[in-house]
């Protein structure tokens, strides 16, 4: 091409910024849109408490076990093709549920969800990291990504509780298809097609080692919430997925194209970034699903209003993550910017421990909410950054999707330790306090403001780790250098100088 038709060339970088943050955010919102919607769907559709969890966990499932080799197959075929034929997957997934006359036909739809997202949020996130290389612009778009990741789940429980309220639980299912169209218009007319230059074949022994020990730590963690982590079930399915991905991980030492290349996860700054993802997913999920909990159950809040709660952290995520990501990342690097965020955590969920039934929002919960959104915009954004900047262009899908799969099992796993503690917490105070009038609702505070110290720590642990193992600043760029090829080039990307720019 020369240089005045590449001048010429239109600049659609923004718009398919645009195009991938309303996907991610429908991936995202998807985890939580349907908690606020299940009353409703148990009622309409009939079906009981002990199989309530099945439309939550059908999707976790599915998403996260499916991550890695979704990453793969948009490294494979091409991002672009992956985008679009998973968008359409999901908004027929989406209808069929909407639409579903039974449990069954309701759980089903969830899982294809699920088999859609882990395409879906792989290829957009590796789209941006091949869409931005300039250190400032890549920054800019991490910031506007990490705020639709973090927020997003914010956005769901809005969401759901303006449809469910207002329209019907279906409406909860039926709005993705309105998401996945206006991607899809966007993807087909913004983004260009990078296909590779040689197609290897698919790692499938990595692929089913990986998805099998995925699904069975995902439902390790899932049983675990509802039948205690003493169950045979829970201990047998746990013990079975660690085998099995420490199996995967021998195999990819082994096989010449591997699912998850190795050099991807060994790289010490992308290790930490990856770890960072998961431990704050972890710790947030007691943040979002306990929260909510105590707003509509103990202080009366509306579903709408429990929704609009999260705004002011959701305002803070935005705000954090572009600053993080476009100032103080390239200043001071991942290890103080992502301490700090790990550090301010364990502020915002301590001082939110503190709630009893008598708190009131204003003075106990929205001061909480700023800093934990401060906090999140500091570790997410920069933690995606970190883990997909410098990685090569072949390898960018299966980066994503460890970043991916991180959250996801982070957020699997606080689901079911925080369920669990919630649970043993509540019921121990209600065994040991009789029963009076108001009870309950003290216990189940009491529960939950457990799970907020316990994730509270989880954050500290999470500072500690990022300030021992993390490279300075000036390490990084050393580390950086050194895998450059003998003729002076970077084996990596451009966006390897992000984290040593300005």
């Amino acid at each position: 091409m020369s240089a005045s038709s590449a001048a010429t060339k239109p600049d659609h970088r923004w718009l398919v910024l645009i195009v991938v943050s309303i996907a991610q955010l429908m991936v995202v919102l998807d985890a939580t849109v349907v908690n606020i919607a299940l009353p409703s769907a148990q009622v309409d559709l009939g079906f009981g408490n002990s199989e309530r969890q099945w439309v939550v966990t059908a999707y976790a499932l599915a998403f996260g076990s499916l991550l890695l080799l979704g990453g793969r197959i948009g490294d494979l075929i091409g991002r672009k093709r992956t985008f679009l034929i998973s968008l359409v997957a999901f908004a027929a997934a989406s209808a069929l549920g909407g639409a579903a006359p039974d449990f069954g036909v309701l759980v089903l739809a969830r899982a294809l969800q699920g088999v859609a997202g882990a395409l879906l949020a792989p290829a957009a996130l590796a789209t941006l990291v091949t869409t931005f290389q300039d250190p400032r612009d890549r920054g800019k778009a991490f910031g506007v990504f990490g705020t639709v990741a973090v927020g997003g789940g914010a956005v769901g429980l809005i969401l759901g509780g303006v449809l469910t309220q207002y329209l019907s639980w279906r409406w909860c299912m039926y709005v993705n298809v309105v998401f996945a169209a206006a991607a899809f218009v966007g993807a087909l007319v913004y983004m260009s097609e990078v296909k590779p230059a040689v197609r290897p074949r698919i790692d499938v022994i990595g692929a089913l080692l990986a998805g099998a020990g995925l699904f069975s730590l995902v439902f390790g963690f899932a049983q675990a919430e509802t039948d205690g982590w003493a169950s045979a079930t829970t201990i047998v399915s746990l013990a079975v997925g660690v085998v099995l991905l420490a199996a995967f991980v021998r195999a990819e030492q082994k096989v010449a194209q591997p699912l998850l290349p190795l050099r991807v996860v060994a790289d010490r700054a992308r290790g930490m970034a990856f770890a960072a993802v998961g431990i704050a997913g972890l710790a947030m999920f007691g943040l979002f699903l306990f929260l909510t909990y105590y707003l509509q159950q103990v202080k009366g809040f509306s579903p709408v209003t429990s929704g609009l709660a999260f705004l002011p952290m959701i305002a803070c995520v935005m705000i954090s993550s572009n600053t993080s990501n476009i100032i103080t990342l390239p200043r001071f690097g991942p290890r103080i910017v992502i301490t700090v965020g790990m550090v301010l955590g364990f502020v915002g969920l301590s001082y939110l421990s503190r709630i009893n039934v008598h708190s009131s929002y204003a003075g106990s919960v929205l001061p909480a909410l700023i800093v934990m959104g401060l906090a999140m915009g500091m570790v997410m954004a920069p933690s995606m950054n970190t883990a997909t900047a410098g990685v090569q262009p072949r390898d960018s899908g299966v980066a994503a999707a460890m970043v991916s799969t991180m959250q996801q099992v982070g957020g699997s796993i606080g689901t079911a330790v925080m369920s669990t503690i919630a649970a043993s917490v509540t019921a121990s105070y209600i065994s040991s306090h009789g029963h009076v009038r108001g009870l309950d609702a003290v216990a189940f505070t009491h529960g939950y403001s457990t799970v907020f110290l316990v994730s509270a720590c989880t954050f500290a642990a999470g500072a500690v780790l990022a300030a021992a193992l993390f490279p300075s600043k000036a390490r990084l760029a050393a580390m950086r250098e050194s895998v450059q090829s003998p003729a002076g080039a970077a084996t990596s990307a451009p966006a390897d100088t992000v984290l040593a720019a300005h």
